[in-house]
């Protein structure tokens, strides 16, 4: 597939999708969201793939929704019609996904790292949510649900409504995004992350994002008969009689994804 707004590269089991528009900071316009979902029904659909990098060039990760054609009649079919796809496609990816974030991630561009696994940024990173102060609207691809359950309900409703830049350091000590690095070394540490991933038991890490991508449960009990149920599959999988071979012998797990 030829993509005009995105860059699809595969490296063994990896693949790596990369934001290009960096002359529109990489905004998100109707292309793009529309490449953004199409290369991820092609990693859904490939069960040899073990991790994904979503990054970006230029000098921003993103900068929100490209607003240059929207209007007021435009919102409700954009999101309802691609934009939600697009985040919710990306959420739903059975494999571990890495985003990479460097300059700005402006509203849409913070939910959309936020569908990832694991977030990782540099130190120069900031994160924007200017829906309201700028444009009177909320927070949307799923803003509204990753902010409370990251960062808590009172600074999800301040950083909704003021609009004030989080740092990448802050975003780390409030529990946002896994980690912050220098700039320098972003493409090397989100590499070495993915690798790792690539690496792992792909059956575990999808019963991981399955159990904490759920619903949360009002009972303990409830959790606790998701985790039995989503254990036992796992208990059955060649991965963990190798994981317990490797631990037996004190040697490090070849994982196969099987």
């Amino acid at each position: 597939m030829i993509f005009e707004t995105i860059l699809f590269e595969r490296r063994e089991h990896i693949v790596h999708v990369t934001l290009n528009r960096p002359d529109r900071l990489n905004a998100l316009n109707a292309t793009l969201v529309q490449e953004l979902t199409s290369a991820a029904g092609l990693i859904g659909g490939d069960a040899s793939i073990r991790a994904v990098l979503l990054q970006a060039t230029g000098r921003a990760f993103c900068s929100g929704a490209d607003l240059m054609r929207s209007s007021i009649d435009s919102v409700e079919s954009s999101l309802r019609d691609q934009f939600n796809p697009m985040v919710r496609a990306w959420y739903h990816l059975p494999v571990p996904v890495v985003a990479a974030v460097q300059g700005i991630a402006a509203g849409a561009g913070v939910s959309l790292a936020l569908a990832a696994d694991i977030v990782i940024a540099a130190r120069s990173a900031v994160f924007l949510q200017l829906f309201a102060p700028k444009l009177g609207l909320m927070p949307d691809l799923g803003g509204s649900f990753h902010l409370p359950r990251m960062v808590g309900t009172a600074r999800a409703k301040a950083l909704s409504m003021l609009g004030d830049p989080l740092s990448a350091a802050d975003a780390v000590s409030w529990g946002l995004i896994w980690g912050c690095v220098d700039d320098a070394v972003l493409a090397q540490e989100s590499q070495s992350i993915v690798q790792r991933l690539a690496q792992g038991p792909t059956r575990a890490y999808r019963q991981i994002k399955q159990v904490f991508n759920e619903e949360p449960p009002h009972t303990l009990e409830e959790q606790l008969q998701r985790e039995l149920a989503g254990q036992t599959a796992l208990g059955r999988t060649r991965d963990f009689a190798e994981g317990l071979d490797a631990f037996r012998a004190k040697r490090a797990p070849e994982f196969k994804g099987e």
